[in-house]
């Protein structure tokens, strides 16, 4: 069956590349609502703003959404991979602020926090998108990929120049917690000289090592205490992935498949696989489908603590 979140929840913090303070609430929806974003800031015109790729407007940096009518919201590839990895079908996120709160660069706040207040099943089934065909799609070096599978499964790899990083590759089966126990507490990053290059340009103006990010400069981890896993930078392009294929609108069976690849190509590979004749549809989930969802299998003492 289909779940919203039992209570509102609020999430207060500072925006990564605005520096803008905001405060995200998630509040419970009827079933079939899917999940919006409402900008509480804005007092005329259309104020809601649709979770779906197609709302998309494409950015390297972070995944950025926007209505008919030019109101957008940024970076809300995190909530979304949260919403996604809790199992919440449905969901209005009240947003007093341009930019979802980094919190700690994360998707373990925004997970533990649903999870406390606990989630809600609904009277109506599970829809799920349903991969048909291998769908490819090419940036450069960058690849991504999306292929038949009778569940949600991620493989990624990076390569980076930079020694604390490297060569990375990492792949996971989407339920059974996995998202939870492996992939959420994984934090945005980049390099110092990105973040130099960033800021001289207005962005990542809220970014700082080690609270909300993890920042790597040649063979060295910049940041504080350094990293949460020894990969946790795949596990951080992994978590975006999730965040990025949740805007699909309903749960996705698929596998996967991402080289390089960052938000752009991932809502890309999106439009590709809605736009390709006979690639996907929407199916109703028996209870076996459904146990393959995201969020299926979550238990509460899995999920890391985070300060």
């Amino acid at each position: 069956m289909q779940n919203t979140v039992k209570t509102a929840i609020s999430f207060a913090g500072k925006g990564l590349h605005s520096g803008k303070p905001a405060t995200a609430t998630v509040l419970p929806a009827a079933p079939d609502h899917g999940i919006w974003f409402k900008r509480t800031d804005v007092q005329l015109g259309d104020r809601m703003i649709p979770a779906r790729w197609d709302a998309v407007n494409r950015s390297p940096l972070c995944t950025k959404l926007e209505n008919a009518t030019g109101l957008q919201i940024s970076t809300v590839e995190h909530l979304m991979a949260a919403l996604a990895g809790c199992g919440i079908h449905n969901a209005l996120v009240e947003i007093d602020g341009p930019e979802v709160p980094i919190l700690d660069g994360s998707a373990a706040p925004f997970v533990r926090g649903i999870m406390e207040q606990g989630v809600q099943m609904q009277a109506a089934p599970v829809m799920a998108f349903e991969v048909l065909k291998e769908i490819t799609v090419r940036d450069g070096d960058a690849v991504a990929t999306l292929a038949p599978s009778d569940t949600l499964r991620i493989d990624f790899e990076i390569d980076f120049a930079d020694a604390a990083i490297g060569h990375q590759k990492k792949s996971l089966v989407m339920n059974n917690g996995s998202f939870a126990r492996e992939l959420c507490d994984s934090r945005t990053f980049c390099r110092q000289a990105d973040v130099d290059a960033m800021q001289a340009n207005g962005l990542a103006l809220g970014g700082e090592a080690g609270e909300n990010a993890v920042v790597f400069d040649g063979d060295t981890v910049l940041s504080p205490g350094g990293l949460r896993h020894t990969d946790e930078p795949v596990r951080h392009k992994m978590l975006d992935a999730l965040g990025d294929l949740a805007l699909a609108g309903a749960p996705l069976l698929g596998h996967y498949t991402g080289t390089r690849a960052g938000h752009s190509l991932t809502n890309t590979l999106l439009r590709a696989l809605f736009d390709t004749p006979d690639a996907v549809r929407l199916v109703q989930c028996d209870g076996a489908m459904a146990s393959r969802l995201p969020g299926h299998g979550l238990v509460w003492d899995e999920i890391p603590a985070v300060a």
